[in-house]
């Protein structure tokens, strides 16, 4: 849910909300198109990150600190340009009130918006199981902020214990939004035959509004808080246009995976399952959300295929892999 949140309470691509409720029924809208796109016929499950795991806190801390700075840097960089716009009088749109500043630590467990976010979503829930009659056929499960772990770990591990339920049906398709590249380790790590993971299409070089005036076509710096009326062709809102998502498809990426992986000859009968596990092991070694990269290894200077040349020889070398079940052997 925090891939949902953010982009609604501090867009990138468009000026942002005017308050709070404004962003709850962004984030309705938003969850509403992924339904729409995904239609899920058995659970939906919303998980919120709650309080991070000790590996991750510091990480987490030194950032909302860093963030703090930067958005007080901001606001008086746009003091400042107001202030010399206005000695010369040039119209500019009036400023915001100190209320409407929206701080992005907000978003975080233990604030009273990730209280509201919960309440918000729990009446949104009860709207749509009473109203919507695709909602009223599947499960809902709404995990906030004040269950520990991340977001993606909750939904994990619910995974992992139906899997483990005598009553699962193997071939579950499983559908995880999110941007983060860890949510495809985490999918291959479960095994799952049917897993998909569905995240919004990156656009480089996207046009971004102008903190001051709001218009499109100038940063900050150079803005000249021209009138409505005075707008240049180029400086105009661009057309509008709904995000695209793109799915990863996990069964293609394990197909790939046992094409590089694989190795003849071996003295034993090749576990493609084992191989991913060892797969997703090496990749901690050049960096995640809890782990900083080893300083010889750099995925842009092909560190992933290195490591892949080095296991194939150990595996040779030693006669087995380099994890079972979840340790390393």
């Amino acid at each position: 849910m925090n891939g949902i949140v953010h982009p609604c309470c501090h867009p990138e691509d468009r000026p942002a909300p005017k308050n709070e409720d404004e962003m709850m029924v962004l984030i309705f809208e938003y969850i509403d198109r992924l339904f729409s796109i995904i239609r899920p016929r058995r659970l939906l499950y919303m998980a919120i990150d709650g309080v991070a795991p000790r590996a991750k806190m510091n990480q987490q801390r030194s950032r909302r600190f860093r963030g703090s700075k930067e958005s007080a840097d901001k606001r008086k960089e746009i003091a400042d340009v107001r202030e010399r716009l206005e000695r010369e009088g040039i119209p500019l749109p009036p400023p915001k009130a100190d209320s409407e500043h929206f701080d992005n630590n907000c978003i975080t467990p233990g604030t009273p918006f990730m209280a509201k976010l919960a309440d918000s979503l729990r009446y949104y829930i009860h709207n749509r199981l009473n109203n919507d009659p695709a909602w009223s056929k599947i499960q809902i499960i709404l995990s906030d902020a004040n269950a520990p772990g991340e977001g993606e770990h909750k939904i994990m591990d619910y995974i992992r214990r139906q899997r483990a339920s005598p009553g699962h049906d193997p071939n579950t398709v499983h559908c995880l939004c999110g941007a983060d590249a860890d949510l495809i380790m985490l999918g291959l790590a479960t095994h799952e035959p049917n897993f998909i993971i569905i995240r919004e299409e990156f656009v480089p070089n996207q046009q971004r509004p102008c903190e001051l005036c709001g218009q499109y076509g100038h940063g900050l710096k150079d803005c000249q808080g021209l009138a409505r009326d005075e707008i240049a062709p180029d400086q105009a809102d661009p057309v509008s246009k709904e995000t695209n998502f793109i799915f990863l498809r996990l069964s293609i990426l394990r197909e790939y995976l046992e094409r590089e992986l694989f190795m003849p000859n071996l003295p034993f009968k090749f576990d493609l399952e084992r191989a991913i596990d060892d797969w997703v092991f090496m990749c901690f070694f050049v960096g995640n959300d809890f782990l900083p990269h080893l300083p010889s290894l750099e995925i842009r200077e092909g560190a992933i295929d290195r490591l892949i040349r080095l296991y194939k020889d150990a595996v040779y070398k030693t006669h087995g892999y380099l994890t079972q079940d979840g340790h390393v052997n």
